[in-house]
């Protein structure tokens, strides 16, 4: 049964949220405020280590942007000092500066409030999916500068070790194994974001910018975008 963190002060909505999701065979713990989003993670990271695991107890961790004593986004910039937990943002509607700061900030995906609780679960099965599944493929990769390493989810570019999202590294997977050819924004986002690509929906162009500043020090346009078709990666 996948496990999952959900951070949101709303006690009322988090409660509906938790037992939807347990109904549905997902297993939900709830906290109201960042520093228990934290304490969380990192409690779980320390059982963990005891145990001598290599993965989180937590599979996924859905998180509010609003929040007392530590905001969403404040949780997101210390979160990969914690945890490589995916995560999924919950935001106010209409809030899309908030979107945007948080999927630079290192989220996988986003979902508004008031949300449907089978919306949610449909995200959080998607998330999950797409990183076992990817986590478990050993499709060979082109040569290349890069060396992306499936099992272990390391990237590493003329032997430097990126630092990259979850998200970020399925992409990488996903351009590398097609590299040199344009692979449509359509594409990528039904099969990495596992979802269809909606008209005004700047997701996949936020993981890709991010990729680009990251893997600009080894070359200057490493994913180039064909207008109207795509990205390529040229690196």
């Amino acid at each position: 049964m996948p496990n999952v963190l959900l951070g949101d002060d709303d006690e009322e909505l988090t409660q509906l949220l938790q037992e939807y999701l347990h109904n549905h065979g997902v297993s939900c713990d709830c906290v109201h405020d960042g520093e228990a989003v934290i304490q969380k993670l990192k409690t779980a990271n320390t059982v963990d280590a005891v145990n001598t695991s290599s993965t989180s107890a937590y599979d996924l961790l859905v998180l509010d942007i609003m929040m007392p004593k530590i905001d969403g986004l404040s949780v997101l910039r210390q979160l990969p000092n914690i945890s490589d937990i995916p995560v999924i943002m919950l935001t106010a509607k209409g809030e899309e500066i908030d979107r945007i700061i948080g999927l630079e900030l290192g989220a996988d995906d986003y979902i508004t409030k008031p949300c449907n609780p089978r919306e949610l679960l449909a995200r959080i099965n998607a998330v999950i999916k797409r990183t076992n599944a990817i986590a478990s493929e050993h499709t060979p990769l082109p040569e290349s500068r890069l060396c992306l390493d499936q099992n272990q989810r390391v990237c590493q570019i003329d032997g430097v070790e990126l630092q990259v999202t979850g998200t970020e590294f399925d992409l990488l997977v996903a351009l590398l194994k097609q590299k040199g050819e344009v692979v449509s924004k359509t594409w990528l986002s039904e099969h990495v974001l596992q979802r269809e690509l909606q008209p005004f929906d700047r997701s996949l162009d936020v993981h890709v910018s991010r990729l680009r500043k990251k893997l600009q020090p080894f070359h200057d346009e490493p994913i180039k975008a064909v207008r109207g078709k795509g990205y390529q990666l040229v690196l």
